[in-house]
């Protein structure tokens, strides 16, 4: 008998943010194929004997390459286990997910998606920033800052983006802020704009720095990964709200 695979959201790193519908999930898998940044404390919902498989990728280091987590998921649900594959945050945002899915799909083997709380939103939010804000910003966009090169072209251009949105999300960019900083730059945008870069957002030495693209720009910022880079007028609004909370942050502007 086929058994099916299930992939899911497991959120930013908090094991309050994980759904309901993921706790489920992860109480009822076989077997539990799960990504670096999930809650640490998410596999504690795993029954005993459940086959825990780590998946990680890091950047230049992965655990698992794409296509032995894609052969993993359908040999075992082809031998009748229900397979969760666990991503951090949303797996269909810059994940893999959508891909993992079809490919399960066109095995023949059934698939269910759980959608997860993305970094996205949820690490902006743990310092009080807000994605869009009333009377600042209507519009917002949330880009990868490294796309894959195996591509062979660029969907996101920085320069266009710079007066497309009120507010830019960028994931995984850390290693290219100070690039991304210049195209916008070249693209109108103010060097004066606020940026919040939230470092380890919902884990241990979270931290958040409040500089400007203009700073970006000329590299005098530190970034880590993983980091989550907002950028706009949100920011500024949110600064005010974390002074007013008593929130650490550090300023660079």
């Amino acid at each position: 008998m086929v058994g099916k695979v299930v992939i899911a959201g497991g959120g930013p790193g908090d094991e309050g943010l994980l759904t309901l519908k993921c706790v489920e999930a992860i109480g009822s898998a076989d077997v539990i194929i799960y990504d670096r940044l999930i809650p640490k404390s998410a596999l504690r919902y795993a029954r005993p004997g459940t086959e825990l498989i780590y998946a990680g990728k890091e950047p230049g280091k992965h655990a698992m390459e794409e296509s032995e987590i894609i052969r993993t998921m359908l040999r075992e649900a082809s031998n009748g286990k229900i397979v969760l594959r666990l991503h951090g945050g949303d797996a269909f945002l810059f994940g893999r997910g959508f891909e993992e899915c079809v490919a399960v799909l066109s095995a023949g083997i059934p698939c269910e998606v759980i959608p997860g709380v993305t970094s996205a939103i949820a690490a902006p939010e743990a310092y009080l920033i807000p994605p869009v804000l009333r009377g600042t910003s209507s519009s917002v966009a949330i880009v990868t800052g490294m796309e894959d090169p195996r591509k062979g072209r660029t969907f996101v251009n920085f320069r266009e983006l710079a007066k497309a949105v009120n507010t830019i999300i960028i994931l995984m960019g850390a290693s290219r802020v100070g690039e991304i900083a210049r195209e916008l730059i070249e693209g109108g945008i103010d060097p004066g704009t606020y940026v919040a870069i939230i470092m380890r957002a919902y884990m241990e030495n979270s931290k958040v720095t409040i500089t400007t693209v203009g700073k970006l720009a000329t590299e005098q910022v530190n970034v880590e990964n993983p980091s989550v880079i907002v950028i706009g007028g949100v920011v500024r609004e949110g600064l005010k709200a974390m002074k007013t909370a008593g929130i650490n942050f550090k300023l660079n502007v």
